[in-house]
């Protein structure tokens, strides 16, 4: 088993904040009927996922920005490299490369409100790769 990952680390797997084992969601990113579910709580160290009711509203601010973000990039590579073309051609572009970033914005909108706002600091004592007697696969 590899040693302890760091917060960013643990962020970009999409794990848990307190232990940064647990998995966020249980189905992988391209499963697209299911690619929103996430366990009521970590598998690991039992952290609620949900602090409280509608805690992800807020992941919506955080999903719009990656939107903002990908609009812009899109439209000055376009400008750029296609040498303005067409408004038609931005619109699919945007179009077709926020579709297929949708299952990722989603999932990493939620796990940076979980890991900002979620109050589940980590707990080097819940980590599975500091104690190996916690590893859920020995489970």
């Amino acid at each position: 088993m590899e040693g302890p990952i760091s917060h960013t680390q643990a962020l970009l797997r999409l794990r848990c904040p307190r232990c940064h084992a647990g998995p966020l969601f249980t189905h992988p990113a391209s499963s697209l009927r299911h690619f929103d579910e996430m366990p009521p709580a970590c598998p690991v160290c039992r952290q609620t996922y949900e602090p409280e009711p509608g805690f992800y509203y807020g992941a919506m601010y955080v999903s719009f920005a990656f939107s903002v973000a990908v609009v812009a990039v899109v439209g000055v590579l376009l400008y750029f490299l296609a040498h303005d073309p067409p408004v038609w051609v931005y619109v699919t572009a945007v179009t077709a490369t926020m579709l297929l970033l949708t299952p990722l914005s989603f999932r990493y909108a939620r796990a940076l409100m979980l890991y900002w706002f979620g109050s589940a600091p980590y707990d080097p004592a819940r980590d599975p790769a500091r104690d190996p007697a916690r590893d859920p696969a020995r489970w």
